[in-house]
């Protein structure tokens, strides 16, 4: 009866993806638009069979997590050909946000250490994003995103060794001071980071010319419309998500989830905590600089105020709203920070408060402020962590 069911679910996926490829392309306006839309539709049949197979959640994690990445990712990429421009700049901007969360949810949520310094580790990377286009003009844009991974993780190296013989506010207050002095040490370097001023990107990031043949209006269409950044950022948060899925249901995350719960039984097991530790810090360091990477991108500047101790501050407002050591917590978090300017800027106008006022420029801190009160008060665990909690609820309450 499996094997049948399993037969018939594929020739159900079989048959979607022909149908899907016929209509693509007696509807598309041309070769290339029908071939685009129907790999989207194959995508889309071929990873809601996946994910909906019964006993392939148990048996094959891995391939289930990369199905709902892909189409997850997939379902996206189409929507940003109709959104308009701000909403794919706040598509991109909530995207690597999220990263940044996401490494923050590991360090704190997985492994119980508390970070203060997130929002410089994000600068990190954002300028070794800068730097390196700065010198390398025609590299492709993975290359710089790798070397700020690799930048970001040996900060985190290098704070996470001493990290291994700090607890609570001793550890705070050491990734405080390196938020703190992160400007400082940027206009140390005048001559590579532009001291007070920042970085400008030789270049703003454009589509390769093989992707304008897709588009009636080529390059208007995914410069104006700010489509490639968002699917550059989209792209790159979801092999983000899906990594980091793997990993909090790994070996290491449950090892990490160990130490946060019981360092002694951790150690009882043979879990070593510096290593772990360690390796908590190296791995929230990284995603924070490919955020920062992210962001770099999409600002086409870098600048050192931005990347303030008030960024750190707020990334921590944000994992708490969203749901610390969840990773649709990231998300939400992600969509809040995007989408916060809207908001602020639609107070401006709808109360006639001076933009450039004392009041207007504190409204982001109060926005978060009150969210992160709120928060605490009727939901605890964060959305995504109460939302998982009342959805466990019911199903316990719920007769079978």
């Amino acid at each position: 009866m499996v094997v049948n069911s399993s037969q018939r679910r594929m020739s159900i996926t079989a048959m979607a993806v022909v149908l899907s490829a016929i209509a693509s392309f007696s509807f598309g306006s041309s070769t290339r638009v029908a071939v685009a839309l129907s790999a989207f539709l194959t995508l889309l049949a071929t990873g809601a069979a996946i994910f909906t197979t019964p006993g392939l959640r148990s048996s094959h994690p891995v391939v289930v997590r990369a199905a709902l990445t892909i189409t997850t990712v997939d379902v996206v990429l189409f929507a940003t050909y109709f959104f308009p421009a701000n909403t794919n700049t706040n598509l991109a901007t909530g995207a690597a946000m999220s990263i940044v969360l996401l490494g923050l949810s590991f360090l704190t949520g997985a492994s119980g250490q508390i970070s203060l310094g997130n929002g410089a580790f994000m600068g990190v990377g954002a300028f070794a994003m800068a730097i390196w286009a700065n010198h390398h003009a025609t590299s492709p844009i993975v290359v710089g995103l790798l070397v700020a991974i690799v930048s970001g993780a040996l900060v985190g190296l290098l704070l996470g060794l001493p990290a291994t013989r700090l607890r609570g506010p001793y550890l705070a207050g050491m990734t405080l001071a390196f938020a703190v002095a992160f400007a400082a040490i940027l206009s140390s370097f005048n001559s590579w980071t532009g001291g007070d001023s920042g970085l400008q990107l030789p270049t703003a990031a454009t589509p390769p010319h093989w992707l304008l043949g897709f588009f009636d209006s080529g390059t208007s269409l995914l410069t104006t419309n700010s489509m490639w950044l968002a699917d550059i950022a989209i792209v790159v948060t979801g092999v983000a998500f899906f990594f980091m899925a793997n990993l909090f249901a790994s070996r290491t995350g449950r090892a990490m989830r160990l130490i946060r719960d019981n360092d002694v039984a951790a150690e009882l097991v043979g879990v070593s905590l510096p290593r772990g530790r360690v390796v908590a810090f190296v791995v929230s360091s990284a995603y924070a600089a490919l955020g920062g990477a992210l962001s770099t991108l999409i600002d086409n500047a870098v600048s050192p105020s931005t990347y303030s101790f008030a960024l750190s501050i707020t990334i921590l407002s944000l994992i708490v709203i969203g749901g610390i050591g969840t990773i649709p917590g990231a998300l939400i978090g992600g969509i809040v920070y995007a989408y916060s300017n809207s908001v602020i800027t639609w107070i401006t106008n709808q109360t006639g408060l001076n933009p450039q006022g004392n009041l207007a420029s504190q409204l982001n801190g109060i926005i978060f402020g009150g969210l992160l009160i709120v928060t605490m008060l009727f939901a605890p665990l964060g959305i995504s962590g109460t939302a998982r909690h009342l959805w466990r609820t019911r199903r316990r309450r719920t007769p079978r």
